[in-house]
């Protein structure tokens, strides 16, 4: 096999280490740098350097931000009565491109998976259940909870521990909707798609 130089060597295996990138798409990339020119890889240089220095984790939400706390969590016009609850900063993105949801976020930063070693302590629950306290009136502000993790093992066993923790406390919970997708044929779905289908129908 034909041995590349140490740098480029070097470059391929940190090209390798990122998520959905394996060895032949790792040297794609490498060889695409090479051939970049010199300002343009410097872009991308000051581009991940900035976005290391710069980014945080909102100290409400948990959201990605480059301000403290992020934009929803300071907005005055968001409804402070609802959190919806993701498992990623992405899927915040998704439902705010629908442009129809106006409350707060809770971004947990994954979901629980036993095989992986991920339980309740790696998940940012802790300071989602201090946005839950009373204020000093007696009256809790959060008067929904929509837990919105993924429709999946790790998601809905997420989901039915916080429903667990939360609705004693009083705050209604609810889950987003599953079933089939627009657009999609019923023949193609799975047993547990439909059965979601068919348990969330409702009138029209």
């Amino acid at each position: 096999m034909l041995d590349y130089a140490e740098p480029v060597t070097r470059l391929i295996d940190e090209f390798k280490r990122l998520p959905g990138i394996g060895h032949k798409s790792a040297q794609r990339l490498a060889f695409h740098i090479l051939k970049t020119p010199q300002e343009e890889t410097n872009r991308l240089v000051d581009a991940i350097r900035e976005v290391k220095e710069k980014i945080v984790f909102c100290s409400v939400c948990n959201n990605l931000t480059d301000t403290d706390p992020c934009r929803y969590c300071a907005s005055p016009s968001r409804d402070r009565s609802i959190i919806c609850v993701v498992e990623e900063p992405y899927n915040l993105v998704a439902i705010e491109k629908t442009r129809e949801y106006h409350g707060l976020y809770h971004v947990l930063h994954g979901a629980l998976s036993p095989i992986r070693g991920i339980g309740p302590e790696e998940l940012q629950i802790k300071n989602l259940i201090e946005r839950l306290r009373p204020d000093e009136s007696g009256e809790g502000e959060v008067r929904e909870m929509i837990l919105a993790t993924n429709p999946n093992t790790e998601g809905e066993a997420t989901a039915n521990y916080l429903a667990r923790l939360i609705k004693p406390l009083g705050v209604r919970v609810t889950r987003i909707a599953m079933g089939l997708p627009v657009g999609g044929d019923l023949e193609y779905a799975d047993e547990v798609t439909m059965h979601k289908a068919l348990t969330n129908r409702h009138d029209i």
